[in-house]
């Protein structure tokens, strides 16, 4: 699913590397849980793996494709295609409903309109909301509906890759670990392999492989 080789990355005007990362795989269908200290370079790490920013050194391959060696067009038409990414704060656009919102995230896919919405209304059922609720902006969701979308939205290409990125940190326990069981569920229906980035070392019971940033990186060997 994934494979890193010999990546070096860092931000300009700084005087060392950031992620220096000799070598790392992950295999289809792996539910994976990566943590470390606030500024290790977590998110960072999600970026450069779904294309958004590239590393000065090294390959990211994504289903043996050498993402970082694509055109920021192809990068954008292949992450829409095979890679899904939850965010921290969600990143719903407020003002737009539930179902433009994931209407959104299939724009670069080769879905039709028809067969996007058909889909979004699908994953949007199984996840718990109506048809309804699909009509409502997102600002006007409880904390949990939008989270729901947001996983919807990340899902409606039926990516083999999901990027999720401290999802759950302003979240308390309860909802915190509902968030994640819908996560696993809907993980198993969509047969995708999951990178799930956090410092908070108490969700590591929910994953079946755990990975410390420190120990990807060349210092740490």
């Amino acid at each position: 699913m994934l494979l890193i080789e010999d990546l070096t990355f860092r931000y300009p005007g700084a005087d060392k590397d950031l992620l220096n990362i000799p070598h790392w795989q992950v295999e289809a269908g792996e539910a994976i849980f990566l943590t470390a200290p606030s500024g290790s370079g977590k998110s960072t790490l999600i970026n450069l793996l779904a294309g958004i920013i590239t590393p000065q050194q090294g390959t990211i391959r994504v289903l043996d494709t050498p993402i970082n060696q694509l055109s920021a067009r192809r990068r954008d038409a292949f992450r829409a295609r095979h890679i899904g990414m939850v965010f921290q704060q969600f990143n719903l656009i407020p003002y737009l409903s539930v179902a433009d919102n994931i209407r959104l995230a299939s724009h670069f896919s080769a879905l039709s309109t028809h067969e996007a919405d058909k889909r979004a209304l699908r994953l949007l059922d199984k996840l718990g909301l109506s048809d309804m609720e699909a009509g409502r902006k997102a600002a006007q969701l409880s904390v949990g509906q939008q989270q729901r979308v947001a996983i919807a939205r990340a899902l409606i290409n039926e990516p083999q890759l999901l990027l999720v990125d401290e999802p759950t940190s302003a979240l308390d326990t309860g909802h915190r670990d509902k968030f994640i069981d819908l996560l696993m569920q809907q993980l198993v229906l969509a047969r995708t392999s999951l990178i799930f980035v956090s410092h908070d070392a108490s969700l590591r019971s929910h994953f079946g492989r755990h990975v410390e940033i420190g120990a990807l990186q060349h210092d740490a060997a």
